[in-house]
């Protein structure tokens, strides 16, 4: 006869060591940082094939460069550092907390908002333009920022 599971084993099943929900962390900084920029990628793409040989789309990533650079310096490191902390500070570590919430919900909102301003900005030159900064420098600012979980250690 099967024993009834109790709290504690149940508890235990979603348990996860702070390493895991480190790694967990810094894979959605990654695949977040990866997606936006093949997504600004495309916007450019299909502004050159709008108008050929103009030098906006440099501009775009340029621009995307510089702004990510300052949110990654100024924002975005300081995000990771704070996450890393709250996941060491845990008690008893379960595998959805590799980040807070409310994090969930801004990331589900941030999402909707990039996709509907990406819908937005098909045919019109300058939004997509525009819409290919914005994206760069997010991207920008989740990858520079990732040197984060390097220099904190956070997978090993």
């Amino acid at each position: 006869m099967t024993q009834p599971t109790t709290h504690s084993q149940k508890s235990a099943l979603f348990s996860a060591p702070p390493r895991a929900l480190n790694i967990l962390a810094a894979l959605v900084w990654y695949i977040g940082g990866i997606i936006l920029f093949f997504k600004a990628r495309s916007l450019l793409v299909e502004a050159n094939a709008m108008r050929p040989g103009q030098i906006w789309p440099w501009a775009a990533v340029i621009a995307g460069l510089f702004f990510g650079g300052l949110k990654a310096y100024f924002i975005f490191n300081k995000s990771c550092r704070r996450n890393l902390a709250r996941i060491a500070n845990l008690d008893a570590p379960k595998i959805w907390q590799f980040y807070h919430p409310g994090f969930f919900l801004t990331l589900a909102l941030m999402i909707s908002l990039g996709a509907t301003l990406s819908r937005m900005a098909h045919g019109n030159y300058p939004f997509l333009i525009g819409v290919a900064i914005l994206d760069f420098s997010i991207s920008f600012a989740l990858l520079g920022s990732s040197v984060i979980y390097w220099q904190h250690r956070a997978f090993y």
